[in-house]
């Protein structure tokens, strides 16, 4: 009979002793461990941890563990007492901390290795406690800011609101345009990750008001209420979900579940009116396009008699049936321009000591 091998997770301590090093994650609520590791807990003889959270003792505790703070030793000391610990037959468990315990193992090794010289020192083995979840990243944005924005953080980030914001998040959602336009996609990582500091910045300022508060937790519940009901032939009944074979068809539905959400509303609300004019437009007459106005008396009527304005309506319409954006294309032109594709390829004169006009 073949007898399969035994978890190292729940194997009882070797006759020279055993030190687990537990590696948890931060970003992992308090007690939510591996079967493996709460079997180690349990069963050790003694679990060590330099200023364990309170939570984190509350867990243990339901448990039947308790763990010893060892915060007021130095980090040398602490593997010294895990070593003196792990005896003959005893297993001893090191809560890891949020930190990662730096110097811990460079200490232990030390210790171990005198050990060794004296007699068998005890087993050593790292076992992982919890993992890290798809996002969870996002959970130290949300430290990192508040600690930023907390008494004793930073008096920049403490002295912002919502207003003295506002440039750094317009220039933020430019930058993320020019990255994804230029195709570079080391700056549009970095890029994003501003703009979503913008976000977190927003929400926690948010937290403080005093009549209106709401937080990041708030603001994601929003959006994901908002994307599963604007969905229904992703999230809804199976068996009732509308067709939404093309892009086409889900937009269509989208505009009809936002005018249900929203009734009363005007053609152009929601709309913001800091867009750029170009991008505006552009909105504007896709709201027109839909309800089934009629797109060129209503540019006649906007441009008032102004034959410039009139060609650039006409224009955002032209890109706009074939696809494009007018925004993006004279955007992208400029570029050009502005990289010199051309003043000097066109034969247009130096341009360099010219004064604005």
């Amino acid at each position: 009979m073949t007898v399969p091998p035994a978890d190292p997770a729940t194997a009882p301590a070797t006759a020279d002793g055993r030190i687990t090093l537990l590696l948890t994650s931060p970003r992992v609520g308090p007690g939510l461990l591996t079967w493996g590791a709460w079997e180690r807990l349990r069963g050790a003889d003694a679990v060590l941890a330099a200023t364990p959270d309170p939570a984190w003792v509350q867990a243990l505790g339901e448990a039947g563990v308790t763990p010893e703070d060892v915060a007021g030793h130095a980090t040398r000391a602490r593997a010294g007492l895990l070593v003196e610990r792990a005896g003959p037959g005893r297993d001893v468990v090191w809560l890891g901390g949020a930190d990662g315990d730096p110097g811990l193992t460079d200490a232990l090794a030390e210790h171990l290795s005198r050990r060794a010289i004296a007699g068998r020192p005890p087993a050593v083995e790292v076992l992982t406690a919890s993992y890290d979840v798809p996002g969870s990243r996002l959970l130290d944005v949300v430290t990192v800011m508040d600690r930023l924005r907390s008494p004793g953080g930073c008096p920049w980030d403490a002295g912002q609101t919502h207003e003295s914001l506002l440039p750094y998040l317009l220039e933020e959602t430019h930058e993320v345009i020019e990255a994804v336009e230029n195709g570079d996609r080391e700056h549009l990582r970095e890029e994003l990750g501003d703009l979503l500091l913008q976000v977190a910045f927003h929400a926690r300022i948010a937290e403080e008001h005093p009549e209106a508060p709401f937080d990041i937790d708030d603001v994601a519940a929003g959006i994901v209420l908002k994307l599963v009901g604007r969905h229904p032939h992703v999230f809804g009944d199976p068996a009732g979900r509308p067709d939404a074979a093309t892009a086409a068809d889900v937009e269509r539905s989208w505009e009809e579940l936002k005018a249900a959400e929203k009734p009363g509303r005007g053609a152009f609300d929601g709309i913001p009116a800091t867009l750029p004019a170009l991008a505006r437009a552009h909105k504007m007459l896709g709201r027109l396009e839909r309800i089934g106005a009629d797109v060129d008396a209503a540019l006649d009527r906007a441009a008032g008699g102004d034959d410039v304005v009139r060609a650039l309506l006409r224009a955002v319409r032209d890109a706009r049936a074939r696809g494009d954006d007018a925004e993006a294309a004279l955007r992208a032109s400029l570029a050009r321009l502005g990289a010199g594709a051309g003043a000097e390829g066109a034969g247009l004169p130096d341009v360099t000591d010219a004064k604005d006009e």
